[in-house]
């Protein structure tokens, strides 16, 4: 019997014994591809030396070093390769241990900045339904998964509220341009300002590219332009969550250089360090560095484990990686083969709705009818099913429930590491294919 509290109790997952490259090994023997990265999270893949070895050097110097006394050149230096050349005015960062510690840091910090401001009046946070921000009791109330919400409704603060998603699969009017979905999501948006009472809001905050609670859902073009321009006309923040999403899984560094747009703070993770450490944070803005320097002089807030030195040696090492090796070039190469590999094998598959995504991160929607977009029942639970077959053929995927509102839709994610070749994207898409017919045939059987 397993003394580790599983995810779920009632069937404990398989022990993975090593990993190297895109490749997991399970105690069974069986080797499996990583095509999600876990959750788009080990975007070296794994057993990469140089990462290893940075880990390995900073825990012979100095393993942990707390910041109430003391600074460390790995978070230094981290801070200044992230913000080499302050992108989007961005000038500082702050590094905690996860994507939802990053969110409440970026939450808690938005509200002194206007404290600074001496508006202390804004309280009010706008986010969107179906998205997700972590699952820290703050970071889940300016969350939208209505899943991961619903048991914990009572403990979560009610000066978050949340306007529509931008998903155009779903909810974009047929007979509607993709510039009139944007217009009418905006004037949404300016609507709940104008609700909320416009000085009374600290902040908007929005995935660039949905993650996994919707499946990799990219705006349409010109949707974070009308957000930007709403929030400066009214004096709030822009808050871009890049946990899922960015450190290049799009094809760019930062998925919000796509949009046109920079964020007031933006939160990163997953990719930061690869799965290599524990590791997120915030990248902010130098009006709000401003602010504080000439206010209190100081963020209140922080963590034991914030900044950690070996957390971030190992962070610096990937981001080098990442560049030494040009691999955002890889992840835009092989992002395009990966979409034109799942638009053929699935492109017209009676139940696959949609296939959406950008650079190495791609969802695969399912639906019991193509024409009308009708989902699966959720007792099928269709996600799962993909998820097992794959799994079966030697494909790690991540799947999901609850894609539409919290508890119909189906869908899977793909997010390999950006390391991978055309060998590699071509074996997800066979197993995925495979492992869908087998996933499809089980649900049509059991409806």
């Amino acid at each position: 019997m397993s003394h580790l509290l599983h995810r779920s109790l009632a069937a404990p997952p398989p022990m993975v014994e090593s990993g190297q490259g895109i490749w997991l090994r399970l105690a069974s023997g069986a080797e499996v591809i990583d095509g999600s990265g876990g959750a788009a999270v080990a975007c070296l893949g794994h057993g990469e030396p140089r990462v290893i070895g940075a880990i390995a050097e900073q825990s012979r110097r100095v393993a942990y070093a707390h910041t109430w006394l003391f600074a460390s050149h790995p978070a230094e230096d981290l801070a200044a390769e992230l913000l080499r050349n302050e992108p989007g005015d961005l000038t500082h960062a702050f590094f905690v241990s996860s994507g939802s510690e990053g969110m409440e840091a970026a939450l808690k910090l938005a509200r002194q900045y206007f404290i600074e401001r001496r508006e202390p009046w804004r309280t009010r946070v706008i986010a969107r339904r179906q998205s997700y921000h972590g699952n820290t009791l703050g970071a889940l109330a300016a969350g939208g998964n209505m899943a991961r919400r619903a048991l914990y409704e009572p403990l979560l603060a009610p000066v978050f509220s949340h306007v529509s998603p931008c998903f155009p699969y779903r909810f974009q009017a047929r007979e509607e341009s993709e510039a009139d979905y944007a217009a009418r999501l905006a004037a949404e948006l300016e609507e709940e300002f104008q609700r909320l009472g416009p000085k009374n809001v600290i902040a908007f905050c929005a995935e660039p590219v949905v993650g996994a609670t919707a499946g990799c859902v990219p705006p349409v073009p010109g949707y974070f332009r009308a957000v930007r321009n709403i929030c400066d006309r009214h004096g709030a923040l822009l808050i871009l969550d890049e946990v899922m999403c960015g450190m290049g899984r799009t094809g760019t560094m930062h998925a919000w250089e796509q949009e046109g747009v920079a964020p007031d703070i933006q939160v990163i993770a997953k990719g930061l360090g690869g799965g290599y450490q524990p590791i997120g944070g915030i990248l902010i803005g130098r009006r709000i560095v401003e602010a504080l320097r000439h206010g209190s002089g100081s963020f209140v807030h922080g963590h034991t484990y914030q900044a950690h030195p070996v957390a971030c040696a190992a962070a610096l090492a990937v981001q080098r990686v990442i560049a030494e090796d040009g691999l955002l070039a890889n992840v835009r190469a092989m992002g395009a083969r990966l979409e034109a590999g799942l638009a053929e094998r699935f492109g017209n598959h009676p139940h696959v709705g949609d296939i959406r995504g950008r650079g190495l991160f791609h969802a695969l929607e399912f639906v019991a009818d193509r024409a009308t977009r009708e989902p699966f029942l959720p007792r099928l639970r269709v996600h799962e099913r993909v998820k097992a077959e794959a799994l079966a053929r030697g494909l790690a995927i991540y799947p999901m429930g609850g894609t539409i509102d919290g508890a119909t839709g189906d869908h899977v994610i793909v997010a390999p590491p950006y390391i991978i070749d055309a060998t590699g994207i071509d074996m997800i898409v066979e197993r995925l294919g495979k492992a869908v017919e087998a996933a499809l045939d089980g649900a049509l059987a059991a409806a």
